[in-house]
């Protein structure tokens, strides 16, 4: 077995990162070794999702990690969206930042495996996310390209600081106390 190798990640700013991905006609050993580094890449990182646009590939090839449960996708179709679920958003190739962002609640992508066999990849949530995020990959477009223009785009530490923030805002104010009410008619 051919030992994987965690491939540097294409960040903003690089060229390769907009390269809509190539269809994969071969199903080999190569498509293999690519797939099994991007696993061992975005394991790394540590990231959700990766596509071949990440490392530098112009193919049609993603990985993704949700809740301990790998998905390769080749070839990927988006099948179908429904609903919609706006959260923090982040990418490997845009280190450092997060944006509030809008994607469909539900989510199906298409595609084949190493092996060349059919699959299919239905989630929420997380896993909808991931995958219209790493479908945009494959075809040059990038989580931020999506966001409205007046849309903020929140460093880490602005957006660990705001969580906090608002957590703080939602506790009970230090002294206060509940207290019973005693309601004549039905305390008597």
């Amino acid at each position: 077995m051919p030992r994987m190798a965690i491939r540097p990640i294409v960040t903003l700013g690089d060229p390769r990162l907009r390269m809509p991905g190539r269809e994969i006609t071969r199903f080999d050993r190569e498509l293999a070794t690519l797939i099994d580094d991007m696993i061992e890449t975005m394991d790394d990182a540590p990231g959700v999702g990766l596509a071949a646009q990440q490392v530098g590939v112009d193919l049609r090839v993603c990985v993704m990690r949700v809740d301990d449960r790998l998905y390769e996708v080749v070839n990927p179709v988006i099948a179908h969206r429904s609903g919609e679920e706006a959260a923090w958003e982040g990418c490997l190739s845009v280190p450092g930042f997060r944006a509030w962002r809008l994607r469909a609640e539900h989510a199906v992508m298409t595609g084949r495996d190493r092996n060349g066999r059919n699959v299919t990849v239905s989630g929420h949530g997380e896993l909808a996310r991931a995958i219209q995020h790493e479908f945009d990959h494959l075809h040059g477009e990038i989580y931020i390209d999506g966001l409205p223009k007046d849309q903020e785009i929140l460093t880490e530490d602005q957006l660990d600081q705001r969580l906090r923030e608002e957590a703080r805002a939602r506790r009970p104010k230090p002294g206060f106390r509940l207290r019973k009410v005693r309601l004549p008619g039905i305390d008597d």
